[in-house]
């Protein structure tokens, strides 16, 4: 799909946009600039661009070869995020792989896989919040989306972290920021069109969870769609408002869990115990010392259970969509590649209750 290029807007526009932003920060201290950017009507990298010179420092170059070097900044909390939900993981970047623009990051806790196609504009952050100064390395999308953020803790190696904001510095500091147009997702194929039986008996026959993404893409379905027409033996439709109860259960029973959030450029995953979720308005978090979720409940469209099979037995996901059809969040049990799933996880997950589906 071909993007339609935006225009950045002039100096004076840039101004604007400045006291517009400090403005909404002092109506509405704490405001996230993901949120902020949308009240404003631009895209979040043109905010955060807005501050070059300021607040943020534009970055160029290879942003592989950045991340290879995110190692040398120690103890960081790896962000990433979508519309609906945010990731926040605590720890080292360790075990850095890319190849293409393809990549993984294994380490202990900061769990990543990388689309560095994604990747487009890069910036160094000086923020404060309600907890204080921030310093962080922040990546977007063509459209202006963050695909990904690094925040220092204090134990982070700041004199590393200022070589590597020297080393990719742009000389390209204006506030002004072009992005591409968002697309828009293609529509989903008549059902009638789909391969049904095909699609269910291809399912059936999976050996790798990873391998549901081609086996969409070979009948043409749209993840959303491939539930619903995947049959309940594989794939029901339980309460969007499951996932608290089923946090709820985890934690009571120690149980180590994974939890999958992603954006466009990469999927962020923890892997462990949850052992404070609470529910605040209309959000669910987790807050725990070096893992927290937030996720945003009223926009939960639909949940699905959904049981993928393996060599060594099915595997079990609770997985949540928006009004969109776009992922949320995933939730499996925690499982190592060869062994088959816990008996408890998956207990908790297929006792939850079915509802009828979106249409």
């Amino acid at each position: 799909m071909t993007h339609a290029a935006l225009t950045s807007t002039p100096d004076g526009g840039i101004e604007s946009m400045q006291h517009a932003w400090q403005g909404l920060r002092e109506k509405k201290p704490g405001v996230q600039v993901r949120d902020a950017a949308a009240l404003l009507g631009v895209s979040e990298a043109q905010l955060v661009a807005s501050g070059c010179g300021h607040t943020a420092t534009r970055l160029a170059g290879d942003w592989a070869t950045l991340i290879e070097a995110l190692p040398s900044l120690g103890r960081v909390t790896a962000l990433t995020r979508n519309d609906h939900a945010i990731h926040e993981q605590t720890g080292e970047y360790r075990n850095v792989h890319i190849v293409g623009n393809m990549g993984l990051v294994l380490g202990e806790a900061i769990d990543l896989r990388l689309f560095l196609g994604h990747w487009h504009y890069g910036f160094a952050v000086e923020a404060d919040s309600r907890s204080g100064a921030t310093e962080s390395l922040q990546f977007f999308d063509g459209d202006g989306t963050a695909v990904h953020k690094v925040y220092l803790t204090e134990r982070s190696d700041r004199l590393a972290y200022a070589r590597l904001v020297d080393a990719y510095r742009s000389p390209d500091q204006s506030p002004r920021q072009t992005t591409l147009a968002k697309p828009s997702a293609p529509p989903d194929r008549p059902d009638a069109d789909i391969d049904v039986e095909g699609l269910r008996a291809h399912w059936r026959a999976l050996r790798d969870t990873h391998d549901f993404h081609d086996l969409l893409k070979l009948f043409g379905a749209s993840r959303t769609q491939g539930l619903r027409l995947g049959g309940p033996d594989l794939a029901r439709p339980v309460e969007p408002a499951a996932a608290p109860a089923l946090l709820d259960s985890a934690a009571e029973l120690l149980l180590d869990i994974m939890v999958f959030v992603g954006s466009p450029g990469v999927v962020q995953i923890h892997t462990g115990p949850v052992n404070r979720p609470q529910t605040t308005g209309a959000w669910l978090n987790v807050l725990d010392k070096d893992f927290n979720l937030h996720l945003r409940q009223e926009t939960v469209a639909d949940a699905w259970v959904v049981s993928k099979p393996t060599v060594s037995g099915p595997v079990t996901s609770l997985e949540l969509y928006d009004f969109a059809g776009n992922t949320i969040a995933l939730f499996y049990g925690k499982r190592k590649p060869g062994y088959p799933e816990n008996p408890v996880w998956r207990a908790l997950v297929t006792g939850l209750p079915t509802v009828a589906a979106l249409p």
